[in-house]
């Protein structure tokens, strides 16, 4: 009698329906007070990725403060755009450093990957394979690029090369290539050199996307002007990239 009570009980009490999962949030840090086409670029990125945010089903918070690079803030952002800049204050660094040994995730563009002798970041040359900025074109040229690696989501559906819109090409020395913990995913396609004119790239390796496989990370050197976001084929994989690293969660 009590197991046919139980057989009831069971058939008209309904069970509790299974939380829904949480929207993924991405939170974009930018400069106003940089050079002005690397303004317009996050500021363009910031309306591409708000309108991808609505397809991905992410949510995309902007801040225009470094400051806001703490604890506190990063609690629950499960991937941070740097779209034009990075932190120079030790406590912002420190911050972002935990953050991203503790799994968070991270995709950085043109200038946000910037660094040299004056940076006095160790850690961030490390994060970035071992990359030191080492010259780039001017004025910002289309190039094209191949597409070195497309077995990871992010890249998937790219063609072997395409030509990427005019931006500033960055070369790098170290070469991040070079370390073991780099997979290299595109990179400027040798029939472009010479590239520029005021300042030229020569020739060499010249890395312009990859990830360092030991974090959920990314650069992408795309980010200079106005013209960023006029390619089909690139706007695809800029939208995929986001994915990729919600998807490595």
């Amino acid at each position: 009698m009590q197991g046919s009570r139980l057989i009831l009980l069971l058939a008209v009490v309904p069970l509790c329906a299974a939380p829904e999962e949480r929207p993924a949030r991405v939170l974009a840090f930018y400069s106003k007070n940089v050079e002005a086409d690397h303004v317009e670029f996050a500021e363009q990125a910031v309306r591409f990725y708000t309108d991808a945010a609505k397809r991905g089903h992410y949510r995309l918070e902007t801040t225009n403060s470094w400051d806001d690079l703490h604890a506190d803030r990063l609690k629950g952002v499960d991937l941070v755009l740097w779209l034009n800049d990075s932190p120079g204050k030790p406590e912002q660094r420190a911050a972002f450093e935990r953050y991203m040994e503790h799994g968070g995730g991270w995709i950085g563009y043109h200038a946000a990957g910037y660094n040299d002798a004056s940076t006095k970041w160790p850690w961030f040359v490390r994060f970035l394979g071992g990359a030191v900025f080492y010259g780039n074109n001017w004025p910002p040229l289309p190039a094209k690029l191949v597409v070195d690696d497309r077995t990871i989501p992010a890249t998937k559906r790219m063609p072997a090369v395409f030509v990427a819109p005019d931006n500033e090409w960055y070369s790098w020395w170290p070469d991040p290539r070079a370390s073991k913990d780099v997979r290299v995913l595109m990179t400027l396609d040798p029939s472009n050199f010479p590239i520029g004119l005021k300042d030229t790239i020569t020739g060499g390796d010249v890395p312009v996307v990859w990830t360092h496989t030991k974090y959920r990370m990314m650069y992408i050197n795309m980010g200079h002007g106005d013209k960023i976001f006029t390619n089909t084929t690139q706007n695809r994989f800029l939208a995929d990239a986001v994915r990729w690293a919600l998807q490595k969660r």
